[in-house]
């Protein structure tokens, strides 16, 4: 196959960590990247660990390597090298030219095998706050800009990625399409039916993302529960799924709040479900940038989070912030928020994120970043 320039397909291998749930957001930026390569790109997903599909673009395939073999712990140490040898004839096999990788950690164990590869391009793309030790600036370090090119979700992620190894980060704000994804919204009462929540009532609140300490869904319950002393009728409902469910409904058992607070897990149909709630909570003690945000604003929904740069990034003065971790202030914030006038603050929120404008610079810099070596 050619393409009408006489020229064969560009060839590009997403590499991912892992499938499952709680990879979902990454998984959706990278397929937004891809959905930009160039007309008949041969596009293959490989997930190191767990199960797909990655997404709609792309066949999968799944390596099904341990954590200790790809950290190259213990006894694994000795396989790892056999490993990535079988992973370096497969690239070679699959005729990789453009390698979009996922973080830190996959990059270690696949960047090594390029110094065998000079011709393979190689795409970094970190998600999220990042601590990169001596060992792992000195591989990002070792090549030239030419092979490999480091993005990050947001300014706030590039400018810290970039202090680090004193090298350039291509920014890479994640956006969605505006247009497509007000129309699959459910209505106000078609997501509080899908949700099993009520018609009417107080202020329902509404948080979204894995059950992990990052989230702040700890210290939320306990602002929960301290502002409902002010306003007795609000309910919250968190959707996500992860290691500290066990915790958070113990903490609600405790808070006496098992009636009118809510852990659902996860929702595939998630992105269609944010009319449910008057407001969408977002207590992140860290962040790469935050979907969450830009789904709710989209949603038409107003967004109380934390007062974290990557969130100020996005909504500038129109934001809604609280202190992270603070108990207090948090339940302050939410008792002002619900008893204010939501709308007006979605409204502003919608400015502040010009999404239009993101998805424009999204598809533009995804462009390059995909293009051939």
């Amino acid at each position: 196959m050619s393409l009408a320039d006489g020229r064969a397909p560009v060839n590009i291998v997403n590499i991912m960590w892992s499938g499952g749930a709680p990879y979902v957001s990454v998984h959706r930026v990278h397929q937004q990247v891809l959905a930009r390569a160039e007309p008949g790109a041969v596009i293959s997903n490989w997930l190191l660990q767990g199960q797909g599909p990655c997404g709609s673009i792309g066949t999968t395939r799944e390596w099904q390597l341990s954590t200790r073999l790809l950290k190259g712990r213990g006894v694994w140490k000795l396989v790892r090298p056999w490993v990535q040898r079988r992973f370096r004839q497969a690239l070679e096999q699959a005729n990789s030219q453009v390698l979009l990788l996922d973080g830190i950690g996959v990059s270690k164990f696949v960047l090594p095998l390029l110094r065998r590869l000079p011709d393979v391009r190689a795409v970094i793309l970190f998600h999220g706050a990042t601590r990169l030790n001596s060992a792992e600036i000195a591989l990002l370090r070792s090549f030239k800009p030419a092979q490999l090119t480091l993005v990050a979700v947001s300014c706030a992620l590039a400018e810290a990625v970039g202090r680090d190894l004193n090298m350039p980060v291509t920014v890479l704000r994640s956006a969605l399409e505006p247009e497509v994804f007000r129309q699959q919204l459910l209505t106000c009462e078609q997501a509080r039916h899908r949700l099993g929540l009520p018609q009417d009532g107080g202020p329902i609140l509404g948080a979204v993302g894995r059950l992990v300490e990052s989230k702040g869904f700890d210290y939320l319950l306990d602002a929960f529960a301290s502002a409902r002393k002010q306003q007795p009728a609000l309910r919250l409902v968190i959707l996500g799924e992860g290691r500290q469910r066990a915790q958070l409904e113990s903490r609600i058992k405790a808070l006496g709040l098992e009636a009118v607070v809510s852990l659902l897990g996860h929702a595939e149909d998630l992105h269609q479900l944010y009319r449910a709630f008057d407001w969408v909570v977002i207590p992140s003690r860290a962040e790469g940038l935050g979907l969450v945000v830009q789904e709710a604003v989209l949603a038409d929904v107003p967004v109380l989070c934390s007062d974290l740069a990557v969130f100020r990034e996005q909504l500038g003065d129109a934001g809604c912030y609280a202190p992270v971790g603070e108990v207090a202030a948090w339940a302050q914030a939410i008792v002002d928020r619900v008893t204010g006038d939501g709308c007006q603050v979605a409204q502003a929120q919608y400015r502040a994120l010009a999404p239009e404008q993101a998805w424009q610079r999204l598809n533009q810099t995804s462009i390059e970043l995909l293009r051939r070596p």
